[in-house]
């Protein structure tokens, strides 16, 4: 008999890890919502309560993922906030239409089971479901050796919400003369870091000998959902964007219905020290507006008489601020003026 018999161990897989993980998982998840009716992470689907206070409840699902900021955090060796990242990215989508954030599934994929930096990420993931109010009810992690080099990997999420259907922030909400306001990002969030490595790499910058740097590229992104479903469920909110990918004239022109536009005043933006340095390396307005969101992490839409009001939902440093209003145009975003980066 021949006795190199091959094994899926051999070729890089270790069952047994993943199912360690497996159980970390579910016993993380159970103690985090203290109900265990429905707690079947590790069978072949979760299930979840529907919300019974909604009357004419509507689904609205998104996925997402971090990108290139893992590899920050591969970088500075520090996994415990990317899986806030993960939430953050799905649920900040969720909000735009109105949608309560109500479960969230992740998806890891790695070159070798690495239980310390798997349990590391997944606290992460807890802590932003906490933020956002919503469970963590399964996921998927799959080891793919020959896929990944050594210690690479790769997140996803995915989540779901529900709003009533009288509540869902459509175009038909917004009006002429509404005031578009800013809400502060708590830095770079997940978006525009294979630009932020390239200027690392030609400026051979060592992340992890500068302090700033190394600080602020791997803050964890603002989670905007609890301001935001008090905004929608106290009618204070006309329409709204999550300004990642595109920067602010991209996603906020996706909520402007035709013949109205968003007219911005660049220079009302109140900037970031992080994107006041990225501006010092060569990249030039065009290029920030179009790839960060420059220190403005969520727009919201609302009527003029209801500012103060919003205002009082949200902690002192993410005070929504005016930085243009809504007016009759063919163009659904008009950027006037430039950001002060002094």
């Amino acid at each position: 008999m021949n006795k190199k018999l091959f094994t899926y161990k051999k070729s890089g897989v270790n069952i047994d890890a993943a199912n360690k993980f497996v159980n970390f998982i579910s016993n993380i998840s159970s103690r985090k919502k203290g109900n265990k009716k429905f707690n079947n992470i590790g069978g072949f689907g979760s299930i979840s309560n529907i919300p019974k206070n909604i009357r004419n409840p509507k689904i609205v699902a998104c996925t997402d993922g971090v990108g290139t900021k893992i590899e920050i955090a591969n970088l500075i060796k520090k996994y415990d906030s990317i899986g806030i990242d993960l939430v953050a990215m799905s649920v900040n989508d969720l909000i735009v239409q109105g949608a309560k954030p109500i479960l969230f599934l992740d998806y890891i994929s790695i070159n070798k089971i690495d239980l310390k930096k798997l349990r590391s990420i997944l606290k992460g993931i807890v802590k932003g479901c906490e933020i956002a109010k919503c469970e963590l009810v399964g996921g998927e992690t799959a080891e793919m050796p020959g896929t990944y080099e050594k210690g690479k990997f790769d997140i996803a999420g995915f989540a779901v919400g529900v709003v009533d259907k009288k509540k869902i922030l459509g175009k038909n909400k917004i009006k002429k003369n509404d005031l578009i306001l800013a809400v502060p990002s708590s830095g770079v969030h997940s978006n525009g870091y294979s630009l932020i490595r390239h200027v690392l790499k030609i400026k051979k910058i060592n992340v992890n000998k500068d302090n700033f740097l190394k600080r602020e590229l791997i803050k964890p992104t603002k989670i905007y959902v609890n301001e935001i479903i008090n905004l929608t469920e106290n009618n204070l909110l006309n329409g709204c964007a999550n300004i990642t990918g595109g920067g602010i004239a991209e996603n906020v022109s996706r909520a402007i219905p035709n013949k109205l536009c968003a007219n911005i005043d660049l220079s009302k933006i109140k900037t970031l020290k992080i994107f006041k340095w990225l501006k010092q390396n060569n990249i030039s307005d065009y290029e920030m507006l179009r790839t960060f969101n420059c220190g403005v992490g969520f727009c919201l839409i609302i009527k003029p008489q209801n500012l103060n009001k919003v205002n009082r939902y949200f902690p002192k440093e993410f005070k929504p601020y005016i930085i243009g209003k809504i007016i009759k145009s063919k163009h659904k975003v008009r950027l006037n003026a430039k950001i002060n980066w002094d």
